[in-house]
């Protein structure tokens, strides 16, 4: 008897681009459904773009020793039973990976120490935030296809929160980037992103969430190259 494939499992592999096309073919089905599996193919593409960033700064001293050290005492949580155990299980996975990744690169390309604390801190908090999202009881999901890819929003009204997955849009261009908003009475900037895919926190929410293409560095108010909209 053929063995049952846990549709979830999937996501480290298409992330990377591992999958036949039956299996891409079925992710993507299943990316429009799953809010949980689209954040985490976003967050493997963005950590595994993250990897290929050259740094400059020289590495202090003992900082390898350092971060060897810590992954030694760092407990590694068990999977737990249930669905709901199932998903946080599968967030906690991907944490780990994320951080693992990160640590590798630092070992590897130099980062200062001082400078990967910091954006260790800011990735825990915004992930933080990201799971809150995902467990509100009123969550829902949103999307719609924009420039080639799609827009997922996990919206969640309590928290007055969202989070925006871009999957797969074309290249912005050169010194360009896509820009988030949400919209009522006037357009309030909701993050910017470098590339086609990655995800981003978003507090506050508006009738409408838009997204445009932008200079790298953000405007203050939308251009006219707008790529597509939600209605939330």
């Amino acid at each position: 008897m053929a063995e049952t494939v846990d549709i979830h499992a999937l996501a480290g592999a298409y992330a990377l681009d591992a999958v036949d096309d039956l299996e891409r073919a079925a992710f993507d089905r299943h990316l429009r459904e799953c809010g949980t599996c689209a954040v985490e193919v976003a967050e493997l593409r963005e950590t595994a773009s993250w990897l290929t960033h050259a740094v400059a700064e020289a590495p202090p001293p003992r900082l390898r020793e350092s971060v060897l050290a810590e992954i030694g005492r760092t407990a590694q949580e068990r999977p737990r039973r249930g669905a709901s155990g199932a998903g946080r299980s599968r967030r906690a996975r991907v944490l780990r990976w994320a951080a693992g990744a990160v640590a590798a690169a630092v070992l590897a390309a130099g980062v200062g120490v001082a400078t990967w604390t910091v954006a260790q801190q800011d990735v825990r908090r915004e992930n933080a935030w990201v799971d809150a999202v995902l467990a509100a009881p009123d969550a829902r999901l949103v999307s719609s296809e924009m420039a080639g890819g799609r827009v997922t929003l996990i919206v969640s009204p309590s928290r007055n929160a969202a989070v925006a997955v871009l999957d797969g849009l074309d290249n912005p261009g050169a010194g360009k980037a896509y820009q988030l908003w949400m919209v009522d009475d006037s357009a309030h900037n909701a993050g910017v992103l470098a590339g086609g895919t990655g995800r981003q926190y978003i507090s506050g929410l508006a009738p409408t969430f838009a997204v445009t293409v932008e200079p790298a560095s953000g405007s203050s108010s939308p251009s006219d190259t707008k790529v597509g909209q939600i209605t939330l």
